[in-house]
């Protein structure tokens, strides 16, 4: 009995052990052919520098209501190029990339506050709209993009006039968030750049997946999603955010929401299911409710003119 509980303890010594040293051994090769955010921007991107970072975003028109618009996760400004020429016709449209996305910059080291955190996207909006001089705006978030427009319209709600919603997620915070004992590691940090890496491959069937009819997509779509992944320090910025999250208080501050509000869904939404966005639309206050049929998790991509049609007929709504 004893010489089997001996022979048990230096199994799990040596298993322990191993656990420790073997994840610091393992090389984590540098990526390869990565340039600079500014190297791959676009003809018509703008910079603008928060907190010694460049994000980048878009911009068009140059009268009426401002409206913003916020990709959700993995995505980046490019997400609104179907819809982005209409919406300017009569708004000054801004789209920009949010931190560990698109073409805004990835700092891999930075003195004071962690960037990457929720609370800080909320901040970064805020300065973004400063350096922008908007001072009233209408918020368009899809996805991850609405959590941080309703944060957002929460925590400033004098300069937010109205909020459109398309499938927005509200689970709140990153998978990893209850984890962060674990990641928090010398171990895990080591290996978390190269775990995420696993998003050049994944990525592209999430990407379908968003679709409800992936045959559907222009030529440009994965070129265009996956162009982020050139970006210097693209792995450590991605692994930063998903270490960062928080549990989101969003599902329980639903009835706080006391401005109009437009929540948009797709009848085949797979990402966020249609029925989950359908139940938020119920809680908030002065909802108004669209599902657009055989649509997915992106219809500003994938039915950009019915998606047009129903915010246009809001923005509409909302004039004296």
């Amino acid at each position: 009995m004893r010489k089997g509980l001996r022979v048990l303890f230096w199994v799990v010594l040596s298993l322990i052990i191993l656990a420790l040293i073997v994840p610091l051994l393992i090389p984590v090769p540098p990526l390869e052919n990565t340039r600079p955010v500014e190297a791959l921007a676009d003809p018509d991107s703008l910079f603008a520098t928060i907190d010694g970072i460049n994000f980048h975003y878009k911009t068009a028109g140059a009268a009426g209501p401002d409206l913003v618009l916020l990709h959700g996760f993995g995505a980046s400004q490019y997400s609104w190029r179907e819809v982005m020429p209409a919406l300017a016709e009569n708004h000054t449209v801004y789209a920009y990339d949010r931190l560990a996305f698109g073409l805004t910059e990835r700092p891999a080291t930075w003195t004071g506050d962690n960037p990457y955190t929720p609370a800080a996207s909320i901040r970064q909006l805020g300065l973004l709209l400063d350096s922008w001089m908007v001072s009233e705006a209408i918020l368009i978030g899809n996805s991850a993009g609405g959590a941080v427009a309703m944060e957002y319209a929460l925590a400033h709600p004098d300069q937010i006039k109205a909020l459109i919603l398309v499938s927005p997620a509200l689970g709140g915070g990153s998978p990893l968030a209850g984890y962060a004992w674990l990641y928090a590691t010398p171990q895990i940090q080591r290996l978390g750049p190269l775990l995420v890496r696993g998003i050049q491959d994944s990525g592209l069937e999430t990407i379908d997946q968003a679709w409800h009819d992936p045959s559907k997509q222009p030529a440009d779509t994965i070129p265009l999603y996956t162009k982020p992944l050139q970006a210097e320090n693209w792995d450590l910025a991605l692994w930063y955010l998903s270490t960062t999250g928080e549990a989101s208080s969003l599902p329980e501050r639903l009835g706080e929401f006391s401005l109009p509000i437009l929540v948009i869904t797709g009848d085949d939404d797979r990402i966020v299911p249609t029925q989950s966005t359908v139940e938020v639309a119920r809680k908030l206050p002065r909802a108004e409710l669209v599902v657009l049929e055989n649509c997915g998790h992106v219809p500003q991509e994938e039915c950009p003119e019915a998606f047009l049609q129903a915010v246009l007929s809001f923005i509409g709504s909302l004039e004296p």
